[in-house]
């Protein structure tokens, strides 16, 4: 089981709980010590992220090497904004160093040119960020991204309704093998609706995030809960470990249904 909760990531030189936080959806500052207390330890901060910041300052003073902090700039046009970014971020936290920086919505909020990913390799080899990554929905870019780039990390799409990353990037990932962090585990909560004309069982958060580590190909899941109870259910959840593969037919099945 604890192959299955925790994950090497050589890149970062750290093991890190598979259930990475973010808090989009209004998790409070208690909530994100409670994830900390239970071992979360993967955090991706961004400008939504403000119930983070006392936390994590609390946490960095009792034990750094634990964590896995992740950001990136909210625009990553140019050089010079990426390296602005991750200053500021440095500063906010009082930290030697990011364990990951990465470009946010690459094509949409960033863009990988030579000038950007000149600033990030330049910002990995002066020691001020370990790993460097985008989040991307373009999976034919991914992987061409994960076969030959200085990447460290992909933050991509993948659940049950959009499993896409099967057949697109997960196949590119054995000549470098980049991080892969996954997101969306519950597209958008529409994993935790019926679909019209669904019969059977529904999903909740928990089999989202199962579902995505039950993948060997994904080392950290992002999940965003709105409440204490919300964060112990999906915790609970995870700890069930992989899927059965009745419980992985299921819900292929049913994100199938969902996509429509």
């Amino acid at each position: 089981m604890s192959d299955f909760l925790h994950r090497e990531l050589p890149a970062l030189g750290k093991r890190v709980f598979r259930l990475g936080l973010a808090t989009n959806y209004g998790l409070d500052e208690e909530g994100v010590r409670a994830a900390l207390d239970r071992g979360v330890s993967y955090l991706y901060y961004t400008a939504r992220s403000s119930s983070m910041r006392a936390p994590i300052a609390e946490a960095v003073r009792r034990d750094r090497e634990r964590l896995v902090i992740a950001t990136g700039p909210s625009l990553g046009w140019f050089d010079g904004s990426v390296r602005r970014a991750a200053e500021r971020a440095l500063k906010r936290f009082g930290l030697d160093y990011l364990d990951v920086f990465q470009l946010n919505w690459l094509g949409v909020g960033a863009a990988w040119t030579s000038s950007t990913e000149r600033e990030l390799v330049h910002l990995r080899e002066s020691g001020k960020v370990r790993a460097i990554g985008t989040s991307i929905h373009d999976r034919a870019r991914a992987g061409q991204l994960a076969e030959s780039s200085p990447l460290d990390l992909l933050m991509i799409r993948y659940n049950a309704a959009h499993p896409g990353a099967e057949r697109d990037i997960f196949p590119h990932l054995a000549t470098r093998r980049p991080i892969v962090v996954g997101y969306t585990a519950t597209s958008w909560r529409r994993l935790l609706r019926r679909p019209r004309g669904w019969e059977g069982p529904v999903m909740s958060a928990g089999d989202c995030y199962r579902f995505a580590l039950s993948s060997p190909h994904v080392d950290v899941v992002l999940c965003g809960p709105s409440t204490r109870a919300q964060l112990d259910e999906n915790l609970a959840a995870i700890a069930r470990g992989p899927l059965t593969p009745d419980e992985d037919r299921w819900m292929r099945d049913f994100g199938q249904a969902v996509h429509g």
